[in-house]
């Protein structure tokens, strides 16, 4: 998590080309590859879902430990990948996903906060806007990535 002195960097990514689910696996799989632990955070019940079992099988080859915050038997703040519909850090999340128009404020504490949006999705895509023009107003690192063919291009 960042320290006091510290705010996060916003990172947008515009998705045109797969799903949201399909595109998260090999994120978050960076995000633990640098020790950083995520919370996803959104409010459709039916992509917390949808992302819960993408990340199950997104790679034969990986594992991503990870849970929803609702899932019996599991302790959230064990999870390195928590999938919630709240804000509240109960894992000690460096990275933020945002999906589905979810929002923090740009002094959360958090080292990333990832911020996915899916072309087809007006309102969720004005919000990113929106949330874009907040963070690099408030002078923070935000940075513009679009999914094309090859993968992830800086854009903007």
């Amino acid at each position: 998590m960042t320290d006091s002195l510290t705010q996060p960097e916003w990172w947008f990514y515009h998705l045109s080309r797969t799903t949201l689910e399909r595109a998260a696996g090999p994120l978050l799989e960076k995000c633990l590859e640098r020790g950083w632990r995520v919370l996803a955070i959104s409010p459709d019940v039916a992509r917390r879902g949808a992302l819960d079992e993408a990340l199950w099988t997104f790679d034969d080859n990986s594992f991503l430990p990870h849970g929803q915050v609702e899932a019996e038997g599991l302790e959230p703040s064990h999870l390195p990948i928590l999938i919630t519909d709240k804000a509240e850090n109960v894992n000690r999340a460096d990275v933020a996903l945002l999906m589905d128009g979810s929002d923090l404020p740009t002094d959360a504490d958090f080292t990333r906060c990832m911020v996915m949006f899916d072309d087809g999705d007006g309102p969720t895509r004005q919000k990113a806007r929106e949330q874009f023009k907040i963070a690099k107003d408030a002078g923070l690192v935000a940075r513009y990535f679009q999914q094309g063919p090859g993968g992830w291009t800086e854009a903007g």
